[in-house]
């Protein structure tokens, strides 16, 4: 025979769980869903725009931004003609702040170390500053290109690289967001860089 608190317990927990199930009816009234889902209505205003022609003309707007962004990228802000001639060096270099390790730990440069770049790679070329939008740079660039027999990386700093390249049927370089001219503390192009010994030479060259 079963004990009677057994019992008990089971029967409490079948009442329970019918209690839980019974249909208590509508509590308030429902009402369908009443926002539209928004991957369709995203949806909806596409091809509307597209009906309209609104779609077709702002690809247009963002292809052509995308070319000029190309063809024409921002200026290096900050810069100027050389109006005197300067002439300073620049010293690459560096203190590592932290330790060099492999892929084991092993400690390959320690933090403290001082480090040479142009020891271990040289300048092969001259890196040649200027800005595309003022002939007389443009024209002063070509014939230090010529000087220098071609052994120059020309790296415009505003105009158009593009039409450029196009003219001169060279590969031009353009100093996005001025990182390189900050870098060697070119104030002024065009500015040419080159490399004497351990250290690097800049001179803003004027134009006559």
């Amino acid at each position: 025979m079963r004990h009677p608190v057994a019992w008990a317990l089971v029967l409490l927990l079948a009442c329970g769980a019918a209690a839980r199930a019974e249909n208590l009816g509508a509590i308030g009234p429902v009402y369908p869903i009443a926002e539209r889902n928004l991957l369709d209505h995203i949806m909806s205003r596409l091809r509307e725009k597209e009906r309209t022609g609104e779609l077709k003309k702002f690809e247009q707007l963002a292809q052509e931004r995308a070319t000029r962004s190309v063809n024409d990228p921002k200026p290096v802000p900050g810069l100027t003609r050389a109006e005197t001639a300067r002439t300073y060096y620049f010293d690459p270099t560096f203190v590592l702040d932290r330790n060099v390790v492999d892929e084991k730990e092993a400690v390959l440069f320690p933090a403290g170390t001082r480090k040479n770049p142009l020891e271990v790679v040289g300048l092969s070329k001259h890196l040649l500053f200027f800005d595309a939008r003022d002939p007389r740079q443009v024209t002063r660039a070509r014939e230090l290109i010529d000087v220098y027999q071609g052994r120059v990386k020309p790296i415009l700093v505003g105009g158009s690289y593009m039409d450029l390249m196009k003219a001169w049927k060279l590969r031009l370089y353009y100093d996005q967001e001025g990182v390189l001219v900050r870098k060697f503390g070119i104030t002024a192009v065009p500015a040419i860089v080159s490399q004497e010994g351990r250290r690097l030479r800049i001179d803003e060259v004027l134009i006559k």
